[in-house]
Order: structure tokens, then C-alpha cells, then sequence
């Protein structure tokens, strides 16, 4: 069974204006296709991994039995098809707030301001490009704010994701060119999480 993408769960205008339909269009349409693709060229010579969901993979990157090459772009597009995945949920204008997560973010950090403020500084300063996760510590269970390059995904690094902002510029560069302030800033009107 191959990998497909994910249903997106409403129209690409549906984040306007902070993040433009052209923009979701190219990154849903073409960037996250890619990476599913791809990760299914990598599993075609593992027909026992094929049917494996891609969560399964990630968390067992190191247990599988395959090429190192294999590995490493399981790795990359089989992160990048689950970090895109959970992007597209996140942003859901269908979603409501959570209150306990949001009790939980102000017990964690002080205050919803401050969260979002060490949140955004954290994306800001992300060198390249990469993923910015509020994730809860697979060892502590507390919730951390933390920086994953290219397609990392927490999954491998046995952290549980909550919600992430997609900080590479093929997510914000039609609208925002090199402000990625701007457009992390734009980001929090379209989490509606908390």
C-alpha cells in the first residue's frame, strides 16, 4: 500500500489573509506531494514496509532493515509527508480552542503571551529551514518548545508533537518573501489550538 496525501480538510483561501491560497496551493499541491512521493520511491525495494503507516517508520528508523541511503530518505520525506500532515490539521479553521491545553501552555510558561513570544523567537532564529513544535517530552511529559531542522520530525526523537509552524520558506515566500517575522506573527491568527 502506497502512501498518498492527506485530504486537505477545506479550501486554500481558507487561511487568507495571512497565509494566500496561491501559497497553500504550491505547498500542499507540490511540496508535500514530493515528499510523499518520494518516500514511496524509497520504500518500493521494502515491500514489508510499504503498508507501514509512516508514524511507525519514523519512530523505527534506526530498527529498520534497510540501505543507509533508504534510511536517510525515509527520514527526510517520511517527515516531511507526517510534519506537512499535522501542518494541515493544525491550522484548521474548523478548530476550536483547547482549554486544557491552553491551561497547560500558561502553568508551562507563565502566560499565553509569553509562550507565543518564546515560541516565535524560537521560529525566528531556527537557522534554514525547518519546524518549530510545541512537543511534550516522551521522558517528562512537560511540554518544550522545540527546533527541528529540515524534516525532522519529533516522533524519532520520542517526543509527542501537539502543533508545529512550518518554517521553511516555500510556507510563507509568495506573501512574506524574507520577513519570516511577519509571517509568524500572521501564523498565530490561523492557530486557533490555543
Amino acid at each position: 500500500m502506497k502512501h498518498t496525501l492527506p485530504p486537505l480538510p477545506y479550501g486554500y483561501d481558507a487561511l487568507e489573509p495571512y497565509i494566500d491560497a496561491r501559497t497553500m496551493e504550491i505547498h500542499y499541491t507540490k511540496h508535500h506531494q514530493t515528499y510523499v512521493d518520494k518516500l514511496n520511491a524509497a520504500l518500493e525495494k521494502y515491500p514489508d514496509l510499504q503498508g507501514r503507516p509512516v508514524e511507525e517508520l519514523l519512530k523505527d528508523l534506526t530498527g529498520l532493515k534497510v540501505d543507509e541511503a533508504d534510511r536517510i530518505a525515509i527520514k527526510n520525506h517520511g517527515g516531511g509527508h507526517l510534519n506537512h500532515s499535522l501542518f494541515w490539521t493544525y491550522v484548521d479553521p474548523a478548530n476550536k480552542k483547547d482549554e486544557l491545553l491552553s491551561k497547560e501552555v500558561i502553568s508551562t510558561f507563565g502566560s499565553l503571551d509569553e509562550f507565543k513570544k518564546q515560541f516565535s523567537d524560537s521560529a525566528a532564529k531556527l537557522f534554514g529551514s525547518g519546524w518549530t513544535w510545541l512537543v511534550r517530552d516522551g521522558k517528562t511529559s512537560k511540554l518544550e518548545i522545540k527546533n527541528f531542522p529540515g524534516q525532522d520530525s519529533p516522533i524519532t526523537a520520542g517526543q509527542a508533537p501537539i502543533f508545529c509552524l512550518d518554517v521553511w520558506e516555500h510556507a510563507y515566500y509568495l506573501k512574506y518573501q524574507n520577513k519570516r517575522p511577519d509571517y509568524i506573527n500572521a501564523w498565530w491568527s490561523v492557530l486557533k489550538l490555543i
